[in-house]
C-alpha cells in the first residue's frame, strides 16, 4: 500500500500528464494545452513554452533538448528546451489510436511506455530511433516512468498502482497502491527520495516517499 501521500499544489494545467524532475523544478506536459512548463518544487511557473504536441502524454529533459510524447498524433518530439521550438520528430513504436505517455533519458537512450502495445522501449535517438530493448509494462495503461538506481518505476493507471521493473525482462519487483481518496497517478517523476505524481483530472500534484 501507499506510504504518505500529500499534496503539495495544482499543477498549472487543466490536463496535466508528463512530468519530468530536475534541478531546476518540475517540467510538465499538459494534454489540454499542449503546453510544456517548468514548475518549482513549491508550484511556481518559471517557464511556459506552447509546443507542437498533440494532447502529449510524456515530456523528459536531456539537459540540452526537452523530449515530448504526443500521444494523438502517434510521434515523439525533439524540442528546444528554451522555446518549446519543434527539432525532430519521430514515430512511436507499438503506436495504434494513441501513442506514448512516459518518457525518460538515461545513458543517451530514450525510453517510453506506450500503451497501446503495453510496452516500455528503449530507443537509439541516434541512430535512425531504433528499439534496442522492450519489457512489458504492468498493464495497458502505463504513464508515467523513473529510474531508481538500475530499476524502473511505472505508474500503472488502471490499476492505480506505481510497479518497480527490472528492466531486463520487466519482472515486477515491487507495487505500491494508491487507493482512492487519494489522487490517481498519471505522470510521475522522481527526485530527493520521494515520487512526484500529477492527477490528470483534478490536477493535484503529490509527494510521497519512495
Amino acid at each position: 500500500m501507499a506510504s504518505r501521500i500529500e499534496k503539495v499544489f495544482d499543477a498549472p494545467g487543466p490536463h496535466p500528464n508528463g512530468m519530468q524532475a530536475t534541478p531546476d523544478g518540475i517540467w510538465f506536459l499538459d494534454q489540454h494545452s499542449n503546453q510544456v512548463q517548468l514548475v518549482s518544487y513549491a508550484g511556481k511557473i518559471l517557464k511556459t513554452f506552447d509546443t507542437a504536441s498533440d494532447r502529449g502524454s510524456g515530456v523528459t529533459d536531456t539537459g540540452r533538448a526537452l523530449w515530448l510524447a504526443s500521444t494523438y498524433s502517434r510521434e515523439i518530439l525533439q524540442v528546444d528546451r528554451t522555446n518549446g521550438a519543434t527539432l525532430a520528430t519521430f514515430p512511436t513504436p507499438g503506436a495504434s489510436k494513441t501513442g506514448a505517455h512516459g518518457l525518460e533519458w538515461r545513458d543517451g537512450k530514450l525510453w517510453m511506455a506506450v500503451p497501446p502495445s503495453a510496452t516500455i522501449y528503449q530507443i537509439d535517438v541516434e541512430d535512425g530511433f531504433a528499439v534496442r530493448h522492450t519489457i512489458p509494462a504492468p498493464g495497458n495503461r502505463p504513464h508515467g516512468i523513473a529510474w531508481e538506481g538500475d530499476d524502473l518505476w511505472c505508474v500503472e493507471t488502471a490499476h492505480r498502482a506505481i510497479y518497480r521493473l527490472n528492466t531486463r525482462d520487466g519482472a515486477v519487483l515491487q507495487k505500491i497502491e494508491i487507493s482512492e481518496p487519494d489522487p490517481e497517478p498519471h505522470g510521475m517523476t522522481i527526485w530527493d527520495g520521494s515520487f512526484w505524481y500529477c492527477d490528470a483530472g483534478s490536477r493535484a500534484v503529490c509527494r510521497m516517499p519512495l
